[in-house]
């Protein structure tokens, strides 16, 4: 028990070393992240947490539920600071889906459901940050992800009980931050050769 509890506290510290610079980079206006794709993750980040302590996630958990806080606070922080604050249609039905699962928790008292969901939609929500980082990949920060894809591990090694309810978030988060990683990394080396060609 001790171990699970060593290791969610482990998670939480990266959750905030990954946090501390990101946020801090978009209030010197270095970074401009999408704010509506940060309000759909700190939304469903947080139901999730709920979802997981319902499932017995236990300490394994915890790192989760900080975390959709934290990521409440960077989408507030990034509407002050003027970042990209468009919404498209497509935006606000991630948004609406995430908010489905709370009904479909509550009329099956059974969470994996809001999990499945929450998880579709949170990987779904990485549309506008995966549009504008193709399009800009040098705006975003990718010791932030690779912190999360780290933190996300560590996560399901401190769950108190496995199940899809509880490691299906983290493991498809893991996943998804891997996957921009990689994108943008590519996106970065055919810019800077575009621009070595012209000059």
């Amino acid at each position: 028990m001790i171990y699970k509890e060593l290791l969610s506290g482990v998670a939480i510290a990266l959750t905030f070393l990954a946090f501390f610079p990101y946020i801090r980079s978009i209030m010197q206006g270095k970074i401009k992240p999408h704010v509506f794709s940060w309000v759909i993750w700190g939304a469903t980040t947080f139901i999730v947490f709920l979802a997981q302590l319902d499932d017995n996630g236990g300490a394994g958990a915890w790192p989760i539920g900080v975390s959709g806080v934290i990521t409440i606070y960077v989408a507030i922080t990034a509407f002050i600071n003027r970042s990209d604050i468009s919404i498209t249609r497509t935006d606000w039905v991630f948004f609406i889906t995430a908010m489905s699962s709370l009904p479909f928790w509550y009329f099956t008292s059974d969470p994996l459901w809001a999990v499945v969901i929450l998880t579709t939609v949170d990987v779904l929500g990485f549309g506008p940050t995966v549009r504008k980082a193709y399009i800009s990949p040098f705006d975003e920060q990718l010791t932030f992800f690779a912190l999360f894809m780290a933190r996300n591990s560590v996560v399901i090694m401190a769950l108190e009980n496995y199940s899809l309810t509880t490691v299906l978030f983290p493991a498809a988060i893991a996943a998804a931050c891997l996957l921009l990683i990689l994108m943008v990394s590519y996106r970065r080396r055919v810019l800077s050769a575009s621009v070595a060609r012209m000059q």
